[in-house]
């Protein structure tokens, strides 16, 4: 992996539990990996520059070297509430990997591109960035850090 890469392709769902069970079905993506993020696992979590205890369910599936990530948010504020406001369902955030994220954001800042909302979870830490403006989707960028078990898997 080297910095830049697509690591990942997020969709912001209603039903986590429908979203999986279509993909799976109609596409064969899966299995799935499904996670609850949510304080205090989730840790220095900010949205729009102000800290958040947001919660959120995920699910991630690989397609070779591509994750896909459905993402449903449960509590709180965030963007992606924001977007199943704007938008209802659907495509959310293209993310890539850099391995020394701080580096990077020092890059984006300096082209004038924010951080809308971050967080760490386990050894993965992960920002989005302010760009659907200029390119009709969020990107978001990552270190792709080990993160422990999921909860559940689906299919079972």
């Amino acid at each position: 992996m080297k910095d830049g890469d697509i690591i990942q392709v997020a969709h912001v769902v209603k039903d986590l539990d429908a979203a999986m069970k279509y993909f799976w079905e109609v596409f064969k993506i899966g299995p799935w990996e499904i996670y609850t993020f949510a304080p205090p696992d989730v840790r220095d979590s900010m949205v729009r520059g102000k800290p958040s205890n947001h919660t959120y369910r995920l699910a991630c599936a690989w397609v070779g070297n591509v994750q896909i990530e459905l993402m449903q948010p449960l509590t709180g504020r965030s963007v992606y509430d924001e977007f199943l406001e704007k938008n209802g369902e659907g495509l959310h955030h293209i993310k890539l990997y850099y391995k020394d994220c701080q580096k990077a954001l020092e890059e984006f800042k300096k082209n004038g591109v924010e951080v809308i909302q971050s967080g760490k979870f386990d050894e993965d830490e992960f920002y989005y960035l302010d760009t659907e403006k200029a390119l009709g989707t969020v990107y978001e960028i990552g270190n792709n850090g080990k993160i422990r078990e999921p909860e559940r898997r689906y299919p079972a």
